[in-house]
């Protein structure tokens, strides 16, 4: 017989996932960290800095998109939808992780402002779910997308020696990928342009504030 959740245990389930999210404690699916069993390569102290901070920047991402499809499951008014939400959450949890661990190897720490990233993409994706499941899941592959886009740049300019974050980086890609299709495949409807430029902006003030702090 399937529980019925009452509106304390949704806000108690809810709060717990912001606690664990902001603490580094996010549940996660308990996949391997692509990075284990590689060799650390020894780096210049430019390069690790500079692989530190793209990884914070990373990070940031992943606290901005567990808070994304939060909103979204909170409002999304189909419970299919609430289910491929709340599945995409629990695989970007591994993401988190993986930055978290790698951006302290690294010697640095994250971002001091995740709460603020937090609490902004909650928001946006509350807004996205009450606007409907096909935009809401159309906001989540575009999403996605845009965050598929970012990975690659930060491939690029990741030190050619640094295999460790790369291969995060790299399943992360995957992942992202997999997650835009999913959700596309499932009725998500493009969004409208202005709509991306917004996204597009935003997540540059996020990512160009977290790579310094």
């Amino acid at each position: 017989m399937q529980r019925t959740f009452s509106p304390a245990d949704i806000l108690i389930t809810h709060a717990d996932r912001v606690i664990r999210t902001l603490s580094g404690h996010a549940k996660t699916t308990g996949r391997a960290n692509p990075a284990d069993g590689l060799a650390e390569t020894e780096l210049s102290k430019q390069e690790t800095k500079l692989s530190a901070q793209l990884m914070r920047v990373n990070h940031a991402g992943e606290v901005a998109a567990q808070a994304l499809y939060q909103g979204q499951a909170l409002t999304a008014k189909n419970k299919a939808t609430q289910e491929k939400l709340n599945q995409a959450a629990e695989e970007e949890n591994d993401h988190l992780a993986w930055c978290k661990k790698r951006v302290n190897e690294l010697g640095e720490r994250t971002s001091i402002l995740d709460p603020l990233w937090y609490a902004g993409s909650l928001t946006l994706g509350a807004v996205a779910g009450l606007a409907g499941d096909k935009w809401n899941l159309g906001f989540l592959a575009e999403t996605e997308k845009q965050v598929v886009s970012h990975i690659e740049r930060h491939l690029d300019k990741l030190p050619k020696g640094d295999e460790k974050t790369r291969a995060i980086l790299q399943q992360m890609r995957t992942d992202e990928n997999e997650h835009a299709t999913t959700a596309i495949e499932n009725g998500g409807a493009a969004l409208p342009e202005p709509i991306k430029q917004g996204m597009k902006l935003i997540s540059k003030v996020m990512t160009k504030t977290s790579f310094w702090i």
